[in-house]
């Protein structure tokens, strides 16, 4: 069979390949969705022939397609589609609330996300500020962490919570100092409230993951690793079927789905090249923002050590039943004590030689707070941290506030890229925006975008080089999932996802980056946004 004609050439661009000894090329050669050549103009020019498409990039930087190694894509579609609270004021929230009423028929639920009350001037909200402006309609926000909610009377009566309710396990009812509810939810007293919101249909989730792929794509990530429900899967297997995924997803495996997917044989790193299946998702605390990430020491002029919500012996147990299976995990951890408690249950499975080298590597969601003791651990039992670098200036405030010196120690990438741990980026969205150059910019200077020249970079010890936070994006997370011989790197037999640019990363400063927007992306040797 004659090998199949080189179908497009893109000619007259700097190529950054991320392949060790050829670090940069002149032209790609492309095979429909496959990458034939990257070298020399002179030599890629001559695989042409009469049918071959020639793209004159007129001197643009390539890049390999980006990856977001932790996002909520249904959350994140859907999040697209709500109030948007992320606000610096409460008023400011509350006046978008008010807006989104007059598009609201009565009764009917109100979904918001991203306030943090953390930089509100006023402070926290009530469910009485709400009741005010929407008395009659259920109104539900999450705060940007995800870790706790805001409700109205409305949205929890619905839910059946009143004030003699007791408290879930996991969570919390928030009360104020005479007892009764101020409609803030912690952890799982979120689902109570969740579980009277209406749920979406097929429809409208394929429509909100639609909604995501479409600003993911704009960004230049076509591969991301999706931490959301079940449903989510079932939304992205009905789009696969159309022919309407061109991300490329792997799935992360929701604690209560897990019993079905070993009986059906599913194994991580399973699937295809648009949707596989990717890690056992499991929480071993909550978030900094409400106190909740579990702390070896009390929080900042506090009792609180926050809320542990699984041992070292817990992940060993999960762990002795998904290795055998083929099934890897991910356990989000911010506190110290969280990430040692992981870590401590990891290396006991690696004791144990449950941890077979080609699996999926184990994995630490976040990492927000490391003891430096077990820094160097990550690398010892081949962890790898999938960290969130926009999180860093983003919390720092509330973290200088909780953790006080122990920041010198928080969202410290660079100590453990140096350590020789893996190390993995992403946004972690909707809690953070999906844009990789404001990730690339926090991880660079360790300040958020537009802070200017007179805002200190918060502990600049720990700023990661540009190559180094480059390949946390492109290179490692395909790595990570098993990918490394098809993504992340413009070779040979590689697939043809990639990013063009008219600015140069290596040649301009990390607020430049910030602001950077590609030029065209490619998924699968077709241009998948084109401005040019």
């Amino acid at each position: 069979m004659p090998e199949m004609a080189i179908s497009r050439i893109l000619l007259n661009c700097d190529l950054h390949t991320f392949i060790p000894g050829q670090p940069q090329a002149e032209a790609l050669a492309l095979q429909g969705g496959i990458i034939a050549a990257a070298g020399s103009r002179t030599d890629v020019l001559n695989l042409a022939d009469a049918s071959t498409i020639i793209d004159d990039l007129e001197g643009k930087t390539v890049l390999p397609a980006f990856c977001d190694a932790h996002i909520h894509l249904l959350e994140y579609g859907f999040s697209l589609l709500r109030v948007d609270c992320e606000t610096a004021t409460r008023a400011e929230c509350l006046q978008r609330l008010r807006h989104q009423l007059t598009r609201t028929a009565p009764g009917a639920w109100v979904l918001g996300h991203g306030w943090n009350h953390n930089i509100w001037p006023e402070g926290i909200g009530s469910r009485q500020l709400l009741d005010e402006i929407c008395p009659n309609n259920p109104v539900y926000l999450t705060h940007k962490s995800l870790h706790s909610a805001w409700a109205n009377s409305a949205a929890l009566k619905a839910a059946g919570i009143f004030e003699d309710s007791p408290d879930p396990q996991g969570g919390q009812f928030a009360r104020d100092e005479k007892g009764r509810l101020t409609g803030i939810l912690l952890e799982s007293a979120m689902r109570v409230v969740e579980a009277a919101v209406p749920q979406p249909d097929q429809a409208a989730r394929e429509q909100a993951i639609l909604t995501a792929q479409k600003s993911l794509l704009e960004f230049g990530i076509t591969s991301v690793h999706d931490f959301d429900p079940w449903e989510c899967y079932m939304a992205l297997a009905a789009l696969e079927e159309k022919g309407e995924l061109k991300l490329r997803v792997m799935k992360g495996i929701p604690l209560p789905n897990l019993d079905q997917t070993i009986a059906a044989g599913i194994r991580s790193g399973q699937g295809s090249d648009h949707l596989s299946f990717g890690w056992l998702k499991l929480f071993a605390d909550g978030a900094l923002g409400p106190q909740t990430a579990a702390m070896l020491n009390p929080y900042e002029g506090s009792d609180s050590i926050g809320m542990l919500f699984l041992e070292s012996a817990d992940i060993v147990e999960f762990g002795r039943k998904t290795l055998p299976a083929g099934i890897s995990m991910a356990v989000h951890a911010i506190g110290d004590r969280a990430n040692r408690e992981v870590i401590d249950g990891y290396a006991q499975l690696n004791q144990m030689g449950l941890v077979a080298k080609n699996q999926l590597p184990l994995r630490i969601e976040h990492v927000q707070l490391l003891d430096p003791r077990d820094v160097r651990r990550l690398a010892q039992f081949r962890i790898t941290a999938s960290m969130q670098p926009i999180h860093a200036p983003s919390d720092r405030q509330m973290a200088d506030r909780h953790w006080g010196l122990r920041c010198a120690h928080a969202y410290a990438w660079k100590t453990i890229k140096d350590s020789g741990a893996n190390l993995i980026f992403g946004s972690d969205a909707p809690v953070e925006s999906p844009n990789p150059y404001w990730g690339l910019q926090a991880a660079l200077s360790r300040k958020l975008a537009g802070a200017g020249p007179d805002i200190p970079s918060w502990y600049p010890q720990l700023c990661l080089p540009l190559k180094e936070a480059l390949r946390a994006y492109i290179t490692e997370p395909q790595a990570c999932a098993g990918k490394a011989d098809r993504l992340g790197k413009l070779a040979k037999d590689y697939l043809a996802d990639l990013v063009v640019f008219s600015t140069d990363f290596f040649k301009v400063d990390a607020e430049e980056i910030s602001r950077i927007k590609p030029d065209a992306v490619m998924s699968d040797g077709s241009w998948v946004v084109k401005r040019f």
